[in-house]
């Protein structure tokens, strides 16, 4: 009988799984900590993979701990989507079509919230 094969997960589902477990660590935590509270399912070396591209990506911060790293979150799942959403952004000519695309496609709570959190003192929209 062949051995049934786990679907295979997305790279940003295995990002948010180990960003999950370092935000759940009570300081720096290595990739063998990480391994263990997600029960052993990723391969130590996928989870310093995954590590190092939450790195490049500027969600987490690490230092050195003897011969390996600790690692830190530096932002939570909403600060890894805003990053991404920024760098999408980023990548493009025209900002303005961009973000009044991206506006006109929301729902309407998310228009109101939107314009709410646009309308807070502190906002970038203020003069």
């Amino acid at each position: 009988m062949a051995e049934q094969r786990r679907p295979r997960r997305g790279q940003g589902e295995l990002e948010a799984l180990v960003l999950s477990a370092l935000q759940g660590a009570e300081g720096p935590a290595t990739a063998g900590w990480v391994q263990e509270r997600l029960g052993g399912d990723l391969a130590y070396t996928t989870v310093v993979t995954i590590l190092t591209r939450l790195l490049a990506k500027g969600a987490v911060t690490r230092e050195r701990a003897g011969r390996s790293f600790a690692w830190t979150p530096a932002s939570d799942h909403a600060g890894l989507a805003a990053r991404k959403m920024r760098r999408l952004l980023d990548g493009e000519r025209d900002r303005e079509a961009v973000l009044a695309s991206f506006v006109t496609g929301l729902d309407p709570d998310d228009e109101r919230l939107l314009r709410e959190l646009l309308g807070r003192p502190g906002s970038e929209g203020d003069d």
